[in-house]
């Protein structure tokens, strides 16, 4: 057989090579994670999780969770690569040494007289005189003759029994694993050939860079539609109230995408009357504010009362097409409010700050969103100035229940945290008339509530204290602990139909002037890539500082242990305002979770400068953070905006408190804390 036919057979082998190669390990990598994401429970058991149906995986959702385009192609891969090889295995290969001793069925060093017996007697049975069947003339002429005049000629055998060809030494062959009809360049297959070198070398990179050009193109990195931030970064101002937010929101491409269909408006004139108490409609004017609210674009009048159905938990009333609807509005809504939340602390020009009031009503329609509690349940009420809304987030609590429980002097949800679990199952089983099981899932709700605390130090590298133009760094501790024991956790949301991961926002800011000096994002759900981080960042901070290696090591290894359990390094450098005194606040929001947000407040004093030139400004890509040269003023007193009722809002009393605190060392502050407002601890001297 020709040295072609021989490539053309290998052809299905060399397939299968280049796709086991990244096939196989691809495959190993996705089981080992889906093992490994199966071991642990991060998710909450309490009976009202279990009966959502969220985490339990029937045969049905197993197989439409499993059916994702990216797992549907690696099943199909794998089917390709059996066919593969129960061909190779099955096929009968052609690809044959030539050996003529065998073909004529005698045996090695034989006699002329018996090579010519066996070739007789071969041609009575394959010679085409005496066989007219095509196959038996093509293996006489193909093997038995050719085998029969290597060794029947002394020069071909001879070249036979030395170097195993009859004609000859051979030299080393080389070819491609193509198939037959590839190698074979005449006629038709010349143009298939062509045909398949344009398609594969021109066409199919051409149609992949089309297609990612205009996805790149109309989408970010997070998979949000450009139109949707240049949008959210016009709508964003600063005095945007946290009622005012939703407004927002909802004019996001990604939900006028949604259709809207003549059958749905029945079902939403229903909805409208349901949430209508929640969508901020003058009482006053009630008639001119429907009016109004129903000649808004269909799709913002739709997406809206599906965000208040979730709100209000109503979403028994939507039909069977609103439901789809309704989970698309739910699957776009986390990143959508990250992205809202980046628009909101993003740098504005002059002095390039961002946000603190808007930010802040972002992550309250988060939460909310997550835990479908109604945004009107934030307001101030009784001794409480978050509302009864934290309390709504437990399993089989409401509004009613609440108020029972404030009659025994526990009025806010932090005062509910700090009882012992036996002093909270007496209160809910004797007064608010909770059954056992019932007292037990809202104490397991608890243990996966995360308890925040920031450590901060800051300083100004090689100086002491902090002066104007200088170059601060600084370094936050991060950490949660719950008394579940467990430091990565999905949050208790049965009425929020997907997985959603808690993350954490960092912020300082002026509350005064209403400017967010710092801001990153913390999550706590990747420890490996934590350990990552910290381990670079210590290491390159300690060279600089020229620390030795021992000192370097025992640095990193301390900052992996924090990482481990539960803490999370927040680095960043800003460059000191002018000379002053700053009343500032650090804030830890949690986008998940009512009440588990912490926050202190600081005091930044600047001196003027006295050391000469300075040390440059910032790099273009580097975010502000948290501040050093903390020192409280006592002649200044912290405002709000009067309009501005939110969780986070300061009271006289605590302003009052702050004063009584005393001045803070410069350069460090530690504070623990999971409520807010007035609640909150403040400063506190580490």
């Amino acid at each position: 057989m020709g040295a072609s036919e021989e490539n053309s057979a290998l052809f299905p082998i060399f397939v299968l090579t280049l796709m086991a190669l990244p096939l196989v390990p691809y495959t190993i990598v996705n089981l080992f994670g889906a093992f490994k994401k199966k071991a642990a429970k991060i998710n909450c058991q309490c009976s009202v999780c279990v009966r959502s149906g969220k985490y339990h995986k029937s045969i049905f959702r197993r197989i439409s969770n499993f059916s994702t385009y990216s797992n549907l192609t690696l099943v199909l891969l794998w089917v390709v690569m059996a066919v593969l090889v129960y061909y190779i295995k099955h096929i009968n290969t052609e690809v044959q040494i030539f050996e003529p001793f065998s073909i004529l069925g005698v045996e090695y060093g034989a006699s002329d007289s018996e090579i010519k017996k066996a070739y007789r007697r071969l041609s009575i049975q394959y010679h085409p005189d005496k066989n007219p069947d095509p196959e038996a003339h093509s293996y006489f002429v193909e093997f038995i003759s050719k085998a029969y005049q290597a060794l029947t000629d002394p020069v071909s055998r001879e070249n036979f029994e030395k170097y195993g060809h009859p004609d000859g030494r051979q030299g080393l062959q080389m070819g491609i694993a193509l198939p037959q009809f590839l190698l074979n360049i005449d006629g038709a297959s010349e143009g298939i050939l062509l045909l398949g070198i344009v398609g594969v070398c021109i066409i199919l990179p051409l149609t992949i860079s089309v297609i990612y050009l205009s996805r790149s193109s109309k989408y970010t990195g997070n998979y949000v539609m450009h139109s949707t931030l240049a949008a959210y970064y016009h709508l964003m101002k600063p005095s945007l109230a946290p009622s005012k937010v939703m407004d927002v929101f909802i004019k996001a491409s990604e939900f006028m995408d949604i259709p809207v269909r003549r059958s749905d408006e029945e079902p939403l004139q229903r909805l409208f009357v349901l949430v209508r108490s929640e969508l901020n409609l003058d009482l006053k004017n009630i008639r001119q504010e429907q009016a109004k609210f129903w000649k808004q674009h269909p799709a913002l009048v739709k997406t809206e009362l599906l965000l208040q159905t979730q709100l209000t938990r109503e979403t028994a009333s939507l039909s069977p097409t609103l439901q789809r609807d309704f989970k698309r509005v739910l699957e776009l809504a986390p990143r959508l409010l990250e992205e809202l939340m980046k628009m909101a602390i993003i740098p504005r020009p002059p002095v390039g700050h961002g946000w603190l009031r808007p930010a802040i009503g972002v992550m309250e329609l988060s939460q909310s969103v997550v835990q479908a509690v109604p945004l009107s349940a934030r307001k101030a009420a009784g001794g409480s100035s978050e509302g009864y809304a934290p309390f709504l987030q437990l399993p089989h609590f409401s509004e009613a229940v609440v108020k029972k429980i404030a009659r025994k002097k526990v009025r806010t949800f932090q005062d509910f945290r700090d009882m012992t679990p036996d002093e909270r199952a007496d209160l809910l089983t004797q007064v608010a008339g909770f059954s056992n099981n019932e007292s037990h899932d809202v104490e397991m709700v608890l243990e996966m509530m995360p308890s925040v605390t920031i450590d901060i130090a800051c300083e100004t590298e090689g100086e002491e204290g902090i002066q104007d133009g200088d170059i601060v760094t600084m370094h936050a501790w991060v950490t949660i602990k719950r008394g579940s024991g467990l430091i990565r956790a999905l949050p208790h949301c049965p009425y929020f139909p997907f997985d959603k991961e808690e993350n954490f926002w960092l912020m300082l800011a002026d509350s005064f002037s209403n400017d967010v000096w710092l801001s990153q994002k913390v999550s706590f759900m990747d420890e490996a890539t934590a350990i990552i981080a910290v381990s670079k960042t210590l290491q390159e901070l300690k060279e600089g500082s020229g620390a030795t290696p021992r000192e370097i090591n025992a640095a990193v290894k301390e900052a992996i242990e924090k990482v481990k359990n539960g803490s999370r390094l927040v680095m960043g450098k800003f460059q000191a305002p002018a000379e002053g005194n700053y009343n500032l606040s650090s804030f830890c929001l949690c986008d998940s979770w009512i009440g588990c947000d912490a926050k202190s407040n600081l005091k930044l004093k600047v001196m003027k400068r006295s050391r000469a030139g300075t040390r440059g400004g910032f790099a273009a890509d580097e975010t502000p953070a948290m501040e050093d040269g903390i020192e409280e003023d006592e002649e200044e007193e912290e405002e709000d905006y009067d309009d501005y009722e939110s969780e986070y809002s300061e009271d006289e009393e605590d302003a009052k408190e702050t004063k009584s605190k005393g001045a803070l060392a410069n350069g460090s502050a530690h504070n623990k804390g999971n409520s807010s407002g007035s609640d909150e601890s403040g400063s506190e001297a580490d």
